[in-house]
């Protein structure tokens, strides 16, 4: 059976502003009894404040704790759902690539006919431009193995910011590529648009690579797969 002096020490932690929690604890008494023998009892504004802040500094570990779990139950479950995804991939064909490459050039290239003094040219470059060292890597296959171009024949020049090394870029791009290093023409330098806030410093690493190729017939071609896949839709 409790004792009254039981109760009078729960009475005066509380006071202090100890939770029911810290009460159980200290006494070896269940919080339901400690609950029901101070449920009515008045506590000073500054013992109700402490006890707020333990209740609101627990709720927030708690959510914070939560988000964690959650967090990490979600990268565990996305990259789950890529690995099976990326095994659906396998060996592509002469007409996956065929697709694959109009594709990206569809979405990436440069499609628009030249004109001079109102009139279209009869001469028109291959011309697609990106950041990703992959899909660079990809339109070259496609490029080099559907098309048949010769690696000598296939061009390119780098576009950077301000504040990277050509030489570093020219060098990571002709490793990623297998372009030589003679094929890489003049390097071209635009004003970072992270100095105006309005992109982060680092979001092109590597700056930007265009591929060209100097083929009208080349680029006819391609824009004909385009169409083709337009009939499709």
């Amino acid at each position: 059976m409790r004792t009254q002096q039981e109760r009078e020490t729960a009475k005066r932690f509380r006071l202090l502003g100890k939770s029911y929690g810290e009460i159980s604890a200290v006494l070896g008494i269940s919080k339901s009894t400690i609950h029901q023998w101070l449920s009515g009892l008045e506590i000073p504004k500054t013992a109700r404040n402490r006890i707020q802040q333990r209740v609101y500094g627990k709720l927030i570990k708690g959510l914070i704790k939560r988000n964690k779990r959650q967090t990490a139950i979600a990268i565990t479950r996305a990259r789950r759902t890529q690995t099976l995804a990326s095994k659906k991939i396998l060996a592509i064909n002469s007409r996956e690539l065929l697709i694959a490459g109009a594709v990206l050039y569809w979405a990436e290239g440069y499609k628009r006919l030249v004109i001079k003094n109102g009139r279209e040219v009869t001469y028109h470059v291959v011309s697609l431009t990106n950041s990703d060292s992959d899909l660079v890597k990809l339109f070259l296959r496609f490029l080099k193995e559907y098309c048949e171009i010769p690696n000598h024949k296939i061009k390119a020049n780098l576009r950077l910011f301000e504040h990277q090394n050509e030489n570093e870029l020219l060098n990571y791009w002709h490793k990623e590529t297998g372009i030589p290093m003679i094929n890489f023409t003049k390097t071209y330098y635009g004003k970072s648009i992270s100095s105006k806030n309005k992109r982060p410093y680092n979001r092109l690493p590597h700056g930007v690579i265009q591929i060209r190729v100097g083929s009208t017939s080349l680029f006819h071609q391609i824009i004909g797969y385009i169409e083709g896949l337009r009939k499709l839709v």
